[in-house]
């Protein structure tokens, strides 16, 4: 800060030494004089004050005083004391407190009092240069936050705490896993698309994905991509957790009772029921971050992925059901009830595979 930047308030009630004081500093800094701490208050009200430099001994309102009832208001504003040998007592506990960063004797000698000013001065402008910072540095932190808070929306939280703590190197490292996959996907979504417009197919979309991947999260799940009307869901990536094929079940069968809740919404609108297909396997994956550079994903792979989606794709010719193969069903045949379907061949595999239909908890 410059010393023609710098404003200084001056309070004494004695008028001539306002006036010498201003006759001493008015070319260097600005200067503002009152004669009593009421009129400096009123002063400081109007105007933005770096330093106040005030006599002790004043009738009404003594100096501390008067610097008292400023700091509740004004704690960023350097304040310094002029007083007789008599009143250095209560200064120094003024300094002690906080409230004054230093004292000067009457009758104060120029030299002195412009070193004193000086050291204030710059004293200011420091404080207001970390004040700077520091308000620089909480919108950076709050913008940090909101960004990862969003991130968190789009990748699972595990998996940005893995990146951030991560090497350039190791961010790219996949793992082998054994997971839970689970698909669902809407029946028939494209004609059932042609009947809302563009704005309600996404408001339609947003309550679907809402209410699927709270199904998900309750059940320990991870969302692990969005793909039209399609939900792709991982239990035990990328946070190990256990009874994976049983927390997918469960979670399956409350997305079919959410299923409800988007009908009551939308049937009247759409003419129609809205009706899904649910697709569970298990088997080992590969889990980790795929891309380039520019743009990563959260991914699971592998041949055990590729086996739910094809047993979701068989839900197509029987809608609203929940279709499982042969590793959840061992896992979980004491827990729910199943029809056994007879084996059938999917899609990337040479072997029929056998599958079940979930019917509901035991």
């Amino acid at each position: 800060m410059s010393k023609e930047d710098f404003t200084i308030l001056y309070v004494d009630d004695e008028e001539h030494n306002l006036t010498s004081f201003k006759a001493c500093f008015r070319r260097e800094y600005q200067i503002h004089t009152a004669m009593s701490g009421e009129e400096g208050i009123a002063i400081m009200h109007r105007q933005n004050i770096d330093l106040i430099i005030t006599d002790q001994r004043m009738p009404k309102m003594t100096g501390i005083q008067f610097l008292e009832r400023i700091l509740p208001e004004y704690p960023d504003t350097v304040r310094m004391i002029l007083t007789g040998f008599s009143d250095v007592e209560a200064i120094i506990g003024a300094i002690n407190s906080g409230r004054v960063l230093r004292y000067i004797t009457k009758p104060w000698e120029e030299t002195d009092l412009r070193i004193a000013i000086e050291n204030a001065r710059q004293l200011s402008g420091l404080s207001k240069s970390n004040k700077t910072l520091v308000l620089a540095l909480q919108k950076k932190v709050e913008e940090q936050e909101r960004t990862l808070k969003l991130f968190v929306r789009y990748v699972p939280e595990v998996v940005v705490e893995k990146a951030l703590h991560a090497s350039d190197a190791s961010i790219f490292d996949g793992e082998l896993k054994y997971v839970t996959v689970l698909f669902c996907d809407i029946r028939g979504f494209t004609p059932l698309s042609e009947e809302l417009s563009p704005k309600e197919v996404v408001a339609f979309l947003n309550d679907y994905y809402t209410l699927m991947t709270e199904a998900v999260t309750r059940h320990n799940g991870t969302v692990n991509q969005f793909v039209g009307d399609e939900v792709f869901a991982a239990f035990g990536a990328p946070l190990t957790t256990v009874d994976n094929e049983k927390n997918a079940i469960f979670c399956a069968l409350e997305m079919m009772q959410k299923v409800e809740i988007l009908n009551q919404k939308y049937q009247p609108r759409l003419g129609r029921e809205i009706m899904v297909g649910i697709g569970v396997t298990a088997g080992e994956v590969v889990a980790g971050n795929v891309g380039s550079e520019a743009r990563i994903e959260y991914h699971v792979t592998g041949d055990t992925v590729n086996t739910g989606k094809r047993i979701e794709m068989i839900t197509r010719d029987y809608p609203n059901t929940i279709l499982v193969s042969e590793p959840i069903y061992e896992k979980t045949k004491d827990v729910v009830q199943t029809k056994e379907f007879e084996p059938l061949f999917v899609k990337g595999k040479k072997d029929k595979i056998q599958i079940y239909q979930v019917l509901a908890r035991s």
